[in-house]
Formats: structure tokens, C-alpha cells, sequence
């Protein structure tokens, strides 16, 4: 007997298809289309809080040119000098920017700057390397400087006699390139911050501008080289120059906010004061005198000691006095020359510490005796010095040391 009953198929769940089609379940689909609409929508809320925030709409200041501020750049402000320049620009309501790669400065100055000024738009500190292309061409193009203060360099005469390549690389290198930037970017004031040693020992003192310039240490030399390259380019440049020689530099701030902290790698080669404030503080076990058959009256170096609070104002001035396509250039000093035995006696006197000396040979590219002559910055910048008490200066630097024993490190006032 034949079956008739048809069997029932089971429906599949897929959808039909015909010609090659598939068409998509009309659920899937709405629930698709809302996700777009959810994301396109969680876009266009994202593009407007980003374009409402402040710092979309309102650039850097540091990135423009305001009428009434003057925006400088310090390099090396980190550093003992840098950071007192940057200090006295900021009190004097300059626009700030340091860059520094902190080989040798302090990012306690740096912060110590910071918490003073803390105002939008009044410092900004950028950690790079000068030497680095690619970082001083990003600099440049970031910001709207109207000048420059360059102060960045390896600074001791000892060390560069025991690796002068670091010298002529850092020093020369690095002034080339403030300048290429400067040039490609229309900054047109350069304050460069040069020194006494590229005059080696003249046979007549004191020492003036117009002295011949014949370094006997790479430090010197590579310093002579960057003031070479800034007159050579002056000649086809309509940009303002200023090259500040300075002596010896001693002292703190007067208020205590900044002192000098050298790092321990670099005590042998640093400063006298520093040396004598680690002797006083028991660091070092006494201090040493490199030298004592000089032809001077004691046998000792003579040396012209300027405050480093004269010395930022001696910049300051210079930026002021600073005209479009000319060149000046001027000792910074006190115009008065002290031996080293007597910068160690005032330096005993201001500590309360009998400092423990010790004599040893002569340190490798030392001169006798050098001073200067500052009749030209006086009548051109109206600058003279005003801390020229060497007893004095030694003592406020001693008060920043004494609760500083750390440098800008954790703060210690027992010793």
C-alpha cells in the first residue's frame, strides 16, 4: 500500500537567498545602525569638549609673541649662574624658558624658580640637550623667543685640560646651533655668556677689551672659538650681540632662594668658593691651593671676584642696551684683583671656620694674575659692580650653604 502523506520539512533559520543575495534579518540591521549612530554621536561629543577645553582654544603663551613681554631663553638655567639670571629676568617680569640638560645643573633651582613663579606663562622648563639637532630645531619652532641668554656650557678650566675634546665639541657645537635656530627663526638678541680665560696672561693688567685674546687652556680656546663664530656671522647678520667676559664668579642670592651646589663628581674641578665651603662644612678634609711660586706678592693666583648678583645685572643691562646689527663686547668684573690666600682668609672669616690648607703644584693651564678693566661697560651699559665686598659675598653664600648642606637635595642644617 502506497503512503501519500507528504513529510513535513523543518524550516531553516537562515534567511533566503535568491540570486546570490542574502538578505540581512531586519532586527540585526536596527541594531547595527544604532551602534553607528551611538559612536558617530560619542565623536562629535569627544571633538567638542576637546575643542571647548583651554588648552585647545588658547595656545601656549610661551608659543607667541605678546606685545610688552619679553620672552628669553636661558640655557643652562639650571645651572649656578643660569639659575640666578633666570631669577632676576622673572623678577623683572620677563617670559622665561630654560632648557637644560641637567649633566650639571639642578632641578631643585629649577623648582625653587617654579614655586615663585607659578603664574601661567611665566616659566616653563624644558630638559634637552643643546648639542641634539633635532631637539634645539623643536625648541625653536615651539616657541616665540624675542632672545637668548646662553649660558650652556662644560665650565672648568682644570677638566678641560684633561679632556679637551668635550670642550670644543660642547662649547662650540652647541653655540652653532642656538645660532642656526636663532637665524631660522628671526630671534635676533643673543646675550652670550663668555669669559676672562680667553685672554691667557696678558704681560699688562688690567685687562680691557681691547687686550689680546691668547688662551693658554682648551676652556679658553673653545670659548674664543664661539666668540669667533658669533663676529664672523655678525658681519652678514642684522641680529643684536652682546659677549659678556666675566671674571670669577662668587656668591648666592641675597634673599636665600638660590645658592651655588656643584655636583660631588665635579668638586675637584670646581669653583674656590665651593671649595671652601665643602672644607668648612667638614666634606673635604681641608681645602687645597694649587700653586704658591706665582710672581705675585704672596705666590698665589690673583684673581677679580664679581658677585653673581652684579653679574646677572651686567645681563640684564646688556639685553636692555642690546641694537639690531651690532656687537658689543665687555669684562664683567670688579676691576680689582684678591690672591687666593686672601680669598681663603675671607672665606675663614665669613665661615667662623678654621679652614685646614694645603699647598700643592701648579693645576694645569692656570694663569698668575688677571683683573679687569670695566670703564667700557660703565660708560656704555652704566653697569659697575655693587657687591664688592668679597668678605660679604662669602658670607650670604654661606648662610644659602649652611641650610643647604645638601645642595637642593633634602634640607640638613647640622654639620
Amino acid at each position: 500500500m502506497l503512503n501519500f502523506t507528504r513529510s513535513r520539512q523543518q524550516r531553516s533559520n537562515r534567511p533566503n537567498s535568491f540570486a546570490g543575495m542574502d538578505f540581512v534579518d531586519p532586527v540585526k540591521k536596527s541594531g547595527v545602525i544604532r551602534k553607528i549612530i551611538f559612536a558617530t554621536g560619542l565623536i562629535a561629543l569627544c571633538i567638542i569638549i576637546v575643542k571647548t577645553s583651554p588648552t585647545f582654544s588658547s595656545p601656549s603663551p610661551f608659543s607667541l609673541h605678546e606685545t610688552g613681554i619679553t620672552h628669553v631663553l636661558v640655557t643652562g638655567g639650571a645651572g649656578y649662574i643660569g639659575s640666578h639670571a633666570a631669577l632676576r629676568l622673572l623678577k623683572d617680569s620677563y617670559r622665561v624658558t630654560i632648557v637644560d640638560n641637567l649633566s650639571r645643573g639642578n632641578i631643585g633651582a629649577i623648582k625653587v624658580l617654579q614655586d615663585l613663579f607659578p603664574e601661567p606663562g611665566r616659566l616653563q622648563f624644558i630638559c634637552a640637550d643643546l648639542g641634539d639637532p633635532k631637539a634645539v630645531r623643536k625648541i625653536f619652532s615651539e616657541n616665540a623667543f624675542d632672545a637668548v641668554m646662553h649660558f650652556a656650557a662644560v665650565a672648568y678650566v682644570g677638566e678641560s685640560t684633561l679632556d679637551p675634546l668635550k670642550y670644543y665639541h660642547n662649547i662650540t657645537t652647541n653655540t652653532l646651533l642656538v645660532l642656526e635656530a636663532m637665524a631660522a627663526h628671526k630671534v635676533n638678541t643673543l646675550i652670550y655668556s663668555s669669559t676672562c680665560a680667553t685672554y691667557g696672561e696678558p704681560e699688562k693688567m688690567p685687562i680691557t677689551e681691547e687686550t689680546p685674546q691668547n688662551p693658554i687652556n682648551p676652556y679658553g680656546k673653545a670659548k674664543k672659538m664661539a666668540e669667533d663664530i658669533i663676529l664672523d656671522f655678525h658681519k652678514k647678520s642684522d641680529m643684536a650681540f652682546m659677549i659678556l667676559r666675566y671674571f670669577n664668579v662668587i656668591g648666592s642670592d641675597p634673599d636665600g632662594r638660590l645658592g651655588e651646589a656643584p655636583r660631588p663628581e665635579f668638586r675637584e674641578h670646581g669653583r674656590i668658593s665651593s671649595a671652601c665651603f665643602d672644607a668648612a662644612r667638614g666634606i673635604t678634609k681641608g681645602l687645597q691651593i694649587r700653586g704658591t711660586d706665582y710672581k705675585t706678592a704672596d705666590g698665589t693666583c690673583i684673581r677679580d671676584y664679581v658677585d653673581v648678583t652684579d653679574l646677572v645685572d651686567a645681563h640684564v643691562k646688556a639685553l636692555q642696551k642690546a641694537q639690531p646689527g651690532e656687537v658689543g663686547i665687555y669684562n664683567v668684573g670688579t676691576g680689582r684683583g684678591r690672591s687666593v690666600r686672601e680669598f681663603v682668609e675671607a672665606c675663614k672669616r665669613s665661615t667662623g671656620v678654621s679652614i685646614k690648607v694645603e699647598t700643592l703644584p701648579r693645576r694645569p693651564g692656570d694663569y698668575a694674575e688677571v683683573y679687569s678693566d670695566t670703564s667700557k661697560i660703565f660708560r656704555e651699559l652704566n653697569w659697575s659692580a655693587k657687591y664688592t665686598d668679597l668678605e660679604n659675598s662669602l658670607l650670604v653664600a654661606w648662610k644659602w650653604q649652611k641650610s643647604h648642606y645638601n645642595g637642593y637635595g633634602p634640607i640638613k642644617t647640622s654639620f
